[in-house]
């Protein structure tokens, strides 16, 4: 415990096989989590990523039908250095991804063509945190967080969404938990020690998009990101480097 009210970050279950990480964009995970993934495929289990868009609209420069494939690529590429060799897109519009039944469906259907214990997604919240002033979270991050949060109830319940069924796709009520990474309110962490350095160059092959972003050396600028990242919260994580998430039991 440090101070007298802010708790020490639990440790992450990890009796769980299969997880399912779903968020926005490409890149999200790498900034979010990436080194725990690397963990876990390393203790062997099994992650699959799956995004709601292709990144299309997240270079001014580029146009979106040259942007989609190429980010594409790079996500495909992030994944393979943590171990993650099945990553999916639902095509939705980048930048315009509405909260909905839509978008609840085909999150729902994921989980149940995968059947995870454990579904990952990014900070569903309208900040990014820290009090006045703090960053305001894009549209697409609320509306996918959420949905991932209601999905994986939809995904258990064969009457809502029954065509799924009808597709072959049979209720899956096997989530145990879904954890929000870059929450503001992190519960439970993992130890990004031993992933940190594949988490780096994961975040590393997402190349066109930082040199777009920012005009400092790409790995200078991405080992000081997941450096301060993971530190910050290591204090309360018994000096480790943590990556943390908000656990939601269900």
């Amino acid at each position: 415990m440090i101070g007298n009210d802010v708790p020490d970050l639990a440790e992450m279950p990890d009796d769980w096989r299969r997880a399912l990480a779903v968020v926005a964009h490409p890149d999200d995970l790498e900034y979010g989590c990436a080194a725990a993934v690397a963990g876990w495929t390393d203790a062997g289990k099994e992650v699959v990523y799956v995004l709601a868009t292709r990144g299309e609209a997240g270079i001014d420069t580029l146009a979106p039908d040259a942007c989609g494939p190429l980010r594409e690529r790079e996500q495909r590429d992030s994944a393979a250095v943590v171990g993650v060799d099945t990553v999916e897109f639902l095509d939705h519009r980048d930048g315009v991804v509405e909260y909905g039944t839509a978008l609840r469906r085909d999150i729902a259907a994921a989980i149940r063509r995968h059947r995870p214990e454990l579904v990952v997604t990014l900070n569903h919240r309208d900040t990014w945190g820290g009090g006045p002033g703090a960053p305001w979270n894009t549209p697409d991050h609320r509306a996918v967080g959420r949905a991932v949060l209601d999905a994986a109830a939809d995904a258990g319940n064969r009457w809502i969404f029954p065509e799924l069924e009808e597709r072959g796709l049979a209720p899956w009520d096997g989530v145990r938990w879904v954890a929000v990474a870059a929450s503001s309110t992190p519960t439970h962490a993992v130890d990004a020690g031993p992933g940190l350095e594949r988490a780096v160059r994961s975040l590393l092959c997402h190349r066109t998009y930082i040199e777009a972003l920012t005009d400092q050396d790409p790995e200078e600028y991405v080992r000081s990101f997941l450096a301060g990242t993971t530190g910050g919260a290591a204090d309360r994580f018994g000096g480790r480097p943590a990556v943390t998430f908000e656990l939601f039991p269900r």
